[in-house]
């Protein structure tokens, strides 16, 4: 009986194995998530305008999706636009709450950017992009850009990239002046490898004719007279 009871006991737990292996294989649903892009910040010129980019995905898809743009002044947040998206493919609703922001954003890339126009050294600082999707139990997520305002653009000191394309040249020049050197010697070297073996030929030859030459004289001299 005690045996029994354990095999009883086995095959349930057997069977919650194999589901667990069997599920942990199936892929993850991804939920809504947004993001800035690869990069998260940006350095722009006092005066200029400026985009502040932002995408959302979702692989279960999205209905009446929730977004806004704030603007994170010293710890408080500050609403720049907000803004409902119906469903996938639908024209989005938005409410702009500040003066230079512009909504540039598209549903059909799920792109929900702004311009910030004629920036000022006040602007820099974060600016948060955070969307809430129903059709996911409102599941929400945000992603944050920095903006960096300055006076003049930095140039870009090329110091480094020339002293390493420099050497690289260098030493591709001097490979190859190498590589024909080598050719040249090993040319001159078969070269006369062939002129060598031409002067034996040419000595053996002369060796045999001579050989003969003195074979056939003391040939004649061994000769008797009749």
């Amino acid at each position: 009986m005690a045996s029994l009871d354990s095999t009883s006991w086995s095959v349930p737990g057997l069977l919650l194995a194999l589901l667990l292996v069997f599920y942990s294989d199936l892929p993850h649903v991804r939920g809504l998530e947004v993001s800035t892009g690869k990069v998260s910040s940006i350095e722009a010129m006092n005066g200029s305008t400026v985009l502040l980019p932002c995408t959302y995905s979702s692989c279960i898809g999205i209905h009446k999706l929730y977004f806004s743009w704030h603007y994170n002044n010293n710890g408080s947040k500050e609403k720049l636009c907000d803004g409902i998206v119906p469903s996938e493919g639908a024209e989005t609703r938005v409410k702009v709450k500040h003066p230079r922001i512009e909504f540039v954003g598209a549903t059909k890339g799920h792109n929900i950017s702004v311009l910030l126009w004629n920036i000022t050294f006040e602007d820099e600082g974060e600016y948060i992009c955070f969307a809430k999707n129903p059709k996911e139990k409102d599941r929400n997520h945000s992603a944050t850009y920095t903006l960096y305002v300055v006076d003049q653009m930095r140039e870009v000191d090329n110091t480094l990239t020339v002293i390493i394309v420099s050497v690289l040249g260098g030493v591709i020049g001097l490979v190859i002046i190498v590589m024909v050197i080598k050719a040249l010697v090993v040319q001159f070297l078969l070269k006369d490898d062939e002129k060598n073996k031409e002067c034996l030929v040419n000595a053996s030859g002369n060796d045999n004719t001579e050989n003969g030459l003195t074979g056939a004289k003391a040939d004649n001299k061994g000769t008797p007279k009749a």
